[in-house]
């Protein structure tokens, strides 16, 4: 199946957005770690019906209009990557969750750090919301787009105080 992605302005940088088929399949980051997702070739494809709509949503939750991203997903990932994914959809907008909160939500206590590695593998950042999940001290932890970036999301959500200077 053919991969297509465009490239678009945000507040935390410029964001790769990958579709797969008719779903997104990626929002990577401007300072993406080589290997941390897989997406195979790509095209560029300015006029994608799905990577327009997501700009969109996108732009939406980035200007303060949007909580919930309304999308057709694709994601590419072993069955227990995809639950912690699934979990993050279900944190709700301005929320946070722990890495621990995880693991017992999926039943297994103790897999928080396999939470914290399948978190750090999401493919779709920002849309399933990896950004909401912090240590369980409340601290900021590692992020794919860089902790200025988490902490200004978090602050777009009214969640944390917007410290650092970006």
């Amino acid at each position: 199946m053919s991969s297509a992605f465009t490239i678009m302005p945000s507040p935390v940088g410029m964001l790769t957005l990958v579709a797969r088929g008719n779903c997104l399949a990626a929002v990577l980051w401007e300072e993406e770690r080589e290997n941390r997702v897989r997406l195979g070739a790509l095209h560029r494809d300015d006029q994608c019906p799905v990577l327009r709509e997501t700009a969109r949503q996108l732009g939406e939750y980035f200007d303060g209009k949007r909580q919930r991203f309304e999308l057709a997903l694709d994601f590419a990932g072993t069955e227990f990557q995809r639950q912690v994914w699934a979990a993050l959809l279900a944190i709700p907008f301005g929320e946070t969750r722990s890495y621990s909160d995880i693991a017992r939500q999926l039943g297994n206590p103790r897999a928080v750090r396999a939470v914290g590695a399948a978190n750090g593998r999401n493919p779709i950042s920002i849309v399933a919301p990896c950004h909401r999940v912090i240590g369980a001290s409340g601290s900021l932890t590692g992020f794919a787009g860089g902790l200025a970036a988490k902490q200004y999301l978090l602050a777009l959500e009214g969640r944390q105080s917007l410290a650092l200077d970006l």
